[in-house]
């Protein structure tokens, strides 16, 4: 579906709005509710098309889910009580659901296969599959499991001290997940930190975890109770109407509600770092921290983005990179050769995305440099399938004056089903 969006004169954005459910924090939610044992309510669960479809696979192992208009209610099975599915698992465009889903599975005692859409079967899987059978599950699919489809045999087994080559909550989690059903200690040890949802969630439903600093640490054989959880907003979400509030003229913005784990901030400090007028105000604190941020326009400066941040705002450097496009002087973003394999190639589809609507941009091999003080043109742009990219490509439209076009639009409805709703809320 392509979508045309029209900016004529100056425009401002104006305005209070709650962006949807944090995604990462409501696969788990789904995802740990269903293995557990009882009742679990999930309130504020991203209804887009990567949960749901979490959902969807829970269903097909016997798992009984209601959704109501303002949650959704769990039966927990407890682990012993999923059923081999007797079909196939289609995670659909979410890596987050087949990485952790393959993590419950590596404990379950029966046969499962897993597919996804075209972006899913070219997104590396052995770095999960690989830790996986050095525990003992029977993993393989296309290039020895290297890619979906990819099935899983599980049961059996064992806990294992993991170095992960790579700062990944999807293969930490995977890990965890699967050493959760493993016989003694599992451990991971990162060579950065990354997202920690999963072990506040595994915390929310009763399991003991072990976090000392790079190494986290999870004693096998441990129940979960259902519980009930309340998801913040997704920062993902929201940096993109953070960095519209600050690069659109005469803008002001308030989100409420959102997520700030310190291990997901990256957005904020980046943008406080450029120059941005960001202030919070704590909104609550349960399972996950959340606050009410308002946002100005500001003058930005280019700055150099790099080292341990990367981790906290790997799938933000999109809205990152149309940001600094407005800044004065250069931003240089390294050490994210990660962008390589999420949803695109994040690094080759933002520059050339964003250089068919005017900005100077170049791509290095782990990251990209972009030359500030760029004035933005309308153009035929397409998201490639990849939703941060078509969001990317929406709030830069607010800056060239004239018809945006957007190809594959559709693809935001995977995070944020009424984000365009909000974008026009804001520029009225």
């Amino acid at each position: 579906m392509t979508i045309t969006l029209k900016t004529e004169g100056d425009i401002q954005l104006k305005g209070t709005i709650r962006v949807p459910g944090d995604k990462s924090i409501s696969h788990r939610a789904v995802m740990l509710g269903a293995i557990a044992k009882g009742k679990t309510k999930v309130y504020g669960l991203l209804t887009g098309d990567d949960c749901l479809n979490t959902i969807e696979c829970f269903r097909k192992m016997g798992v009984v889910i209601r959704r109501d208009e303002d949650y959704v209610e769990i039966d927990g099975t407890g682990f012993d009580g999923l059923q081999e599915p007797v079909e196939i698992l289609d995670v659909g465009n979410s890596g987050t659901t087949i990485r952790l889903m393959l993590g419950i599975l590596a404990g379950a005692p029966f046969h499962t296969c897993l597919i996804g859409d075209a972006s899913i079967a070219k997104r590396p899987m052995d770095r999960v599959a690989l830790p996986l059978r050095q525990m003992g599950a029977k993993i393989d699919g296309r290039d020895d499991g290297s890619f979906a489809p990819i099935s899983i045999r599980g049961g059996g087994l064992e806990g294992i001290d993991y170095v992960s080559p790579v700062a990944s909550a999807q293969v930490k989690s995977a890990i965890l997940l699967a050493g959760l059903h493993a016989e003694g200690v599992t451990t991971v040890i990162e060579p950065q930190s990354s997202r920690n949802h999963t072990e506040r969630m595994l915390r929310a439903f009763g399991c003991q975890i072990e976090v000392d600093g790079l190494k986290t640490a999870i004693k096998g054989k441990q129940d979960l109770h259902g519980t009930t959880i309340h998801v913040p907003g997704d920062i993902s979400s929201a940096a993109f109407f953070l960095a519209a509030g600050v690069i659109v003229p005469n803008s002001e913005l308030k989100i409420q509600n959102v997520g700030i784990n310190p291990t997901r901030t990256g957005i904020i400090d980046v943008l406080k770092e450029m120059g941005a007028n960001i202030i919070e105000e704590t909104a609550s604190d349960e399972i996950e921290p959340a606050a009410d941020i308002t946002i100005k326009s500001s003058n930005l400066k280019g700055i150099e983005i790099g080292g341990d941040i990367i981790p906290r705002l790997i799938d933000e450097i999109p809205i990152i990179a149309l940001a600094a496009t407005q800044a004065e002087g250069k931003t240089i973003i390294k050490d994210a050769a990660e962008l390589k394999v999420k949803e695109t190639n994040r690094i080759d589809t933002v520059v050339q995305e964003l250089t068919k609507m005017g900005a100077k941009i170049e791509p290095t091999d782990d990251g990209m440099i972009i030359y500030g003080g760029t004035k933005l043109r309308p153009a035929l742009v397409d998201s490639h399938g990849d939703h941060r990219i078509g969001m990317m490509l929406a709030i830069a439209s607010c800056l060239a004056e004239g018809e945006t076009f957007i190809e594959n639009s559709e693809a935001i409805s995977i995070s944020y089903p009424n984000f365009f709703q909000h974008l026009k809320e804001l520029k009225s």
